[in-house]
């Protein structure tokens, strides 16, 4: 489990296919104190490590299914491209976002980008199965960050990026026409699911 607060800001350094994708992903984290077997979510998506290394910097290696690249944006990732990064929650730690399982449910578009003062308005589009779960100041998770929704409109939502999560995580650099991983809330599903019963 994970709480959509960023860590660190990662770099991808190669990818290869290899049957399954297998990625290379620096970091700024203390690799001596990750384990393999270890969960590492990488844009949002829940990865297993299987080796690390720190040389010529701390780096780990995921293995990515092909049911992971088809629901998410990381057949998109080349090297040189940056990732948000949190390592699994720990009993005890502080729950600053919201529950983030790191299962992506599927992968919005960034339609419309316009600066309001320091911050960022961002609006994007959900896959329509998954638009039903997005409720005004509710909660979701897109590419790993824990974010609250301002408003809604049939597909397309909008976020609002203060200057420290822009700072903090990628989504400084956000465009139009990127796409990007999308978590709903956990308890939105479950709502939902109750709601057939009904």
């Amino acid at each position: 489990m994970f709480t959509g607060i960023v860590s660190d800001i990662g770099e991808v350094l190669e990818t290869e296919q290899q049957g399954d994708l297998r990625a290379r992903i620096g970091t700024r984290y203390d690799v001596s104190g990750i384990d393999i077997g270890a969960s590492i979510a990488s844009d949002g998506v829940c990865l297993t490590v299987i080796a690390t290394g720190s040389s010529p910097r701390n780096w780990y290696d995921v293995q990515i299914s092909a049911e992971t690249v088809s629901k998410t944006n990381l057949a998109r990732w080349k090297p040189g491209a940056r990732v948000n990064l949190e390592r699994a929650l720990k009993v005890g730690d502080e729950l600053g976002g919201h529950i983030v399982s790191g299962h992506v449910d599927g992968v919005a578009e960034v339609v419309a980008v316009t600066p309001q003062g320091d911050s960022l308005r961002v609006t994007f589009r959900a896959p329509r199965d998954l638009a039903r779960f997005i409720a005004p100041k509710g909660s979701v998770a897109l590419n790993g960050t824990s974010l609250t929704v301002n408003e809604v409109d049939g597909t397309d939502f909008g976020i609002n990026f203060i200057p420290h999560t822009q700072k903090a995580t990628t989504w400084g650099d956000v465009a139009v026409g990127d796409h990007v991983n999308l978590e709903v809330d956990t308890m939105a599903r479950y709502v939902a699911r109750l709601r057939e019963w009904e």
